[in-house]
């Protein structure tokens, strides 16, 4: 895994090692032009994808609006692309939904040198994922993630999957994308709020794993609020780049490294699940939630003192992300908390932090204690 600037003032690239399924993420501010000979090059570096000329383009009705330059882009590499738009938010990643996508698949005669395109959030890349890892038992997939949650997080890594109505994510595999093509452009179309959820994933990445990235959040706050391409690159750029380190080390969770990457999300996956997906909180906000929370079980463990707890809780105010959560059922959300997938033994796991840029993975906090926060 590496990242250099191709143009200082424009771009990034990160690079993902992944042996022979290495890809790279590509972060641009307004690059149009570069979009066709990036998606070209990176199927070209595949076995399935050199012979690739048609691709099933997936997206949402609240971007379907931005697909033309795409199909435009395939066009001018002898690349057919067909549209399929599929319901915003959560419920759209179901089962059903996919069942939707394979029937397109069908209709097209789509075989393994067929592409699939996520253009979207993180619902559209891991439904879009989840089809491409699960039809002719695996199809290209590019990713060209539209929010800064899926630019920083569920666009990198592989993991791709849909969610059970008791669970989300449960149902799903790893499948990882042949290329990531990230534009900051896009993100200038972002409402506020879901602008501000990705920005929870930002700070996790700064938390568990880079003190240093995380002054720089602090320090540059205001001018990423704001958009500032140059900063919004960098902490595009650096969380990917942090993600990918991980990811290259544990690709499918069987050391345990990639778990780090949960902080947050024990207590946030039950928020979400216990409020109704796509309900009341938004994936980013639950997280915010489950990092405050969480860091206060830390605190109760002994191994932070309140300051550090202090720092992630005044960062993700000001990005304007809540901090806590009432109305929600106690009994509820201890239940959902029993369904992680972290989970071993009957016992409820966290990733909790040691320090801001170290954290670990442990199951030493027992139901009273969690009651306790909670």
């Amino acid at each position: 895994m590496s990242i250099s600037p191709s143009s200082p003032e424009s771009q990034a690239r990160v690079r993902v090692e992944l042996g022979p399924r290495s890809y790279e993420v590509r972060v641009v501010s307004g690059d149009r032009d570069g979009f066709a000979g990036f998606a070209r090059s990176s199927l070209d570096a595949t076995w399935s994808g050199r012979t690739c000329h048609r691709a099933l383009l997936v997206t949402d009705e609240n971007v379907a609006e931005y697909h033309t330059p795409l199909v435009e882009a395939f066009a001018s590499v002898d690349i057919t692309a067909t549209l399929a738009v599929v319901p915003s938010g959560e419920t759209s990643k179901s089962l059903a939904v996919a069942s939707d996508l394979y029937d397109d698949l069908v209709r097209l005669r789509a075989d393994r040198h067929t592409a699939i395109v996520a253009l979207g959030g993180g619902v559209v890349g891991d439904l879009a994922g989840f089809v491409a890892a699960t039809y002719a038992r695996g199809l290209p997939l590019l990713m060209v993630p539209t929010t800064l949650l899926s630019q920083v997080d569920s666009s990198v890594g592989g993991k791709v999957g849909v969610n059970h109505p008791r669970a989300k994510n449960i149902i799903g595999s790893f499948h990882q994308p042949v290329g990531v093509w990230i534009d900051t452009e896009m993100l200038q179309t972002l409402s506020d709020r879901e602008f501000k959820c990705g920005l929870a994933e930002v700070v996790k990445y700064g938390v568990i794993l880079d003190d240093a990235f995380f002054d720089f959040l602090e320090q540059n706050a205001d001018a990423i609020l704001g958009r500032t391409p140059a900063p919004l690159r960098h902490t595009i750029s650096r969380s990917c780049e942090l993600k990918a380190d991980v990811v290259s080390k544990d690709e499918r969770e069987e050391t345990g490294l990639r778990a780090v990457l949960n902080f947050g999300h024990t207590i946030g996956h039950a928020i979400e699940a216990v409020a109704g997906y796509g309900g009341r909180f938004h994936h980013g906000e639950a997280v915010a939630v489950g990092m405050v929370l969480e860091c206060r079980l830390a605190e109760q463990l002994g191994w932070i003192d309140g300051s550090i707890t202090r720092r992630v809780t005044e960062l993700l105010e000001r990005f304007g992300l809540p901090v806590h959560v009432r109305g929600l059922d106690q009994d509820a959300l201890i239940e959902a908390m029993t369904r992680d997938k972290k989970n071993q033994k009957g016992k409820t796991r966290f990733v909790l932090p040691r320090r801001i840029g170290l954290v670990e993975l442990t199951d030493a906090a027992d139901e009273a204690l969690i009651r306790s926060v909670l």
